[in-house]
């Protein structure tokens, strides 16, 4: 399913829009991108984004900020309900917002911020009490953690040839000799270009790709063990081990905050 309404509110007169909307399981917006930056909040399910340099995941209460300008694909991995903050380049640059794609954390204030601003007219007073919402919205976004669930995409298309195709089918036991040798180079050539492209080197990107995969998986509700072993983990307790250490607590946990 494809959805073609991007950012009805471009040309208002406003340096901060926020929209509220639900989409359907697997909807998607194809390739595109905002004259304004987006803060996409996920209040229920979880979004997956991907722009040429990677691919990020939004678990459910987290959100992603994408910059003005940068095309991206967004994809609902469940029935998703999506709060949009549309930021002016000029408000995103007051704050210092980052020039590329982030995943943050999202506080109660700021869901509450989000959700008190869905219900203003689009031309709200800016000198009253709704401008000064919006200001408090927007320091709230500049002051929220980044979280780490990013997979980079390098650059050299033979490497990134390889890596979409473990996107789709992650897991640990892929064989660096293997991928290699996929993308037509030694071991030595594939690691070097590998890390000089991602900034990381290949096994601890392989583990941020199936974590992201586990993160969705256990948003839809499926048991540990089952995504630990379908990801190639040794058992739970090492999956948990791996989990807690990128994100600091428990796989169940993690989806219960």
């Amino acid at each position: 399913m494809r959805n073609s309404l991007l950012d009805p509110y471009e040309d208002l007169p406003r340096d901060v829009v926020v929209t509220s909307n639900d989409y359907a399981a697997e909807s998607t917006f194809p390739r595109h991108a905002h004259r304004r930056g987006q803060f996409a909040f996920a209040a229920r399910g979880t979004i997956s984004v991907a722009t040429p340099q990677g691919r990020w995941l939004v678990p459910p209460r987290r959100a992603c900020w994408v910059p003005a300008g940068l095309a991206h694909e967004m994809t609902m991995r469940g029935p998703v309900t999506m709060l949009n903050a549309f930021l002016s380049a000029e408000a995103a640059d007051a704050v210092a917002l980052p020039e590329q794609c982030r995943v943050f954390a999202v506080s109660a204030l700021l869901q509450q911020l989000l959700e008190a601003a869905v219900d203003l007219p689009p031309l709200y007073d800016e000198d009253g009490r709704a401008g000064k919402l919006m200001q408090l919205l927007v320091a709230e976004i500049a002051s929220m953690p980044t979280l780490s669930l990013h997979a980079p995409l390098p650059a050299d298309a033979r490497l990134a040839r390889v890596c979409r195709a473990l996107f789709d089918t992650p897991s640990l036991a892929t064989r660096l000799d293997d991928v290699a040798a996929e993308a037509g180079m030694s071991r030595r050539t594939f690691t070097r270009l590998f890390r000089a492209d991602t900034g990381i080197g290949f096994a601890e990107w392989r583990q941020q790709v199936c974590l992201l995969v586990a993160i969705e998986r256990l948003g839809q509700g499926q048991a540990v063990t089952r995504v630990a072993l379908d990801l190639g983990y040794a058992s739970p307790s090492a999956f948990s081990a791996a989990f807690r250490r990128v994100l600091g607590c428990s796989p169940s946990r993690y989806v219960e905050a």
